[in-house]
């Protein structure tokens, strides 16, 4: 392609020697990574300016919540997803990885369990022994090239003891745009098994079918509202992963209260930097999101071409997941990497035989790794 017609997403960015984990797992090594859930991309200026902006003042102090972070995260769940949220429903917090292992404290009792449709970010299944619940893992089943919850397991599979049922939404890492009809059935049998729902919508911005939309389940109903946790950030649809910030929305005052009991001794504060970096990408209005979606989405498009039936569609997020089941290897991350390409194996998350494909990165780096997973499959193929 000439240089002309390149955009800011097209630039192979040099990320050696920045102490990247995603590049440093292989350093040394020829494998291209495509594993931790971490862009290729360079972050929007407007992200970057507000960064240089407060590094202007020259005390980088323990940092309270500003009050541009607040109205800019109202605006753009508003903005985004038609939902209108108070202030005091809001509890800032550095991560969605840390937003959900404090729901599992807030919530656990005595010999208690917490109810998980597999396969799933991995952290997710780790957050019971953290809170000394017992992990009840349902398998999602595909419809069609859909991956769905399987209510009838799901309730089979509960014990007088859940309390909580912890969901991605957008869904890590088959890439699910849960539809509202899906959202109303799960609402309706949290609220019938007198369960709490903790939602992780971090990916919600990263909507590929421009046919789906993402849906926050608490936005349903008064009664889903209350007894719902929901996780949000910019940190990945601005590729700020590194600058910790996120928000727990939670409406009812009595389970916020035992939320915010759970962070004490164990959470830190949130950074000056980070709050900058996510306040400007809370804010941004500019058209640098659309072109990194329509970016992604072409992205995907390979992918598929690639793929075929291994590959059910990314409706949202940038992971693909794929399925390598039917060829018999009992560790399909580590036989790709011995061809060069560093995914993420399914079995931590609940779905051996699996592996998870980050395509969010230049399309050239990206035309690599394909080419690099199509000669893996033929040298199994000529055994």
């Amino acid at each position: 392609m000439p240089e002309s017609q390149l955009t800011p997403f097209d630039h192979e960015i040099d990320r050696s020697d920045t102490n990247s984990a995603k590049w440093d797992r292989y350093k040394g090594r020829d494998i291209l990574p495509f594993w931790v859930a971490d862009m290729d991309f360079p972050v929007p200026d407007a992200v970057l300016d507000a960064i240089a902006e407060r590094l202007k003042h020259p005390i980088l102090g323990y940092t309270r919540t500003p009050r541009a972070a607040v109205d800019a995260f109202q605006s753009w769940l508003q903005r985004s997803h038609a939902w209108t949220v108070l202030e005091e429903w809001l509890v800032w917090i550095p991560g969605v990885v840390t937003g959900f292992n404090l729901a599992a404290r807030a919530v656990a009792e005595p010999g208690g369990s917490l109810l998980i449709p597999t396969p799933v970010y991995y952290p997710f299944l780790s957050a019971p022994r953290h809170a000394e619940q017992a992990s009840i893992e349902v398998p999602m089943v595909k419809d069609g090239a859909r991956w769905i919850m399987d209510f009838d397991a799901l309730r089979n599979a509960r014990q007088a003891g859940t309390r909580l049922l912890m969901l991605s939404n957008p869904q890590n890492p088959t890439g699910r745009s849960y539809t509202q009809s899906e959202l109303v059935t799960l609402a309706d049998f949290c609220l019938r098994f007198d369960m709490y729902l903790c939602s992780d919508e971090i990916h919600s911005s990263l909507i590929l079918d421009e046919g789906s939309r993402h849906i926050p389940v608490a936005n349903l109903s008064p009664e889903i509202a209350d007894r719902t946790i929901s996780l949000y950030a910019a940190t990945k649809s601005y590729n700020i992963p590194g600058l910790g910030c996120a928000v727990a929305v939670i409406p009812n005052p009595e389970l916020r209260k035992v939320f915010r009991q759970a962070t004490s001794g164990l959470v830190p504060d949130i950074g000056p930097l980070a709050y900058a970096a996510s306040t400007a990408a809370f804010a941004d209005t500019s058209d640098w999101l659309p072109s990194l979606l329509d970016y992604l989405r072409a992205n995907h498009q390979r992918m598929s071409e690639v793929m075929g039936e291994r590959m059910t569609p990314v409706e949202a997020t940038y992971l693909a997941w794929i399925d390598l089941g039917d060829l018999g290897l009992q560790n399909p991350g580590a036989y790709l990497e011995s061809h060069g390409l560093g995914l993420s194996d399914g079995a931590p998350f609940g779905g051996p035989g699996f592996v998870r494909f980050n395509f969010a990165c230049p399309r050239a780096l990206l035309e690599r790794g394909l080419a690099r997973f199509e000669e893996a499959m033929q040298t199994l193929h000529r055994r």
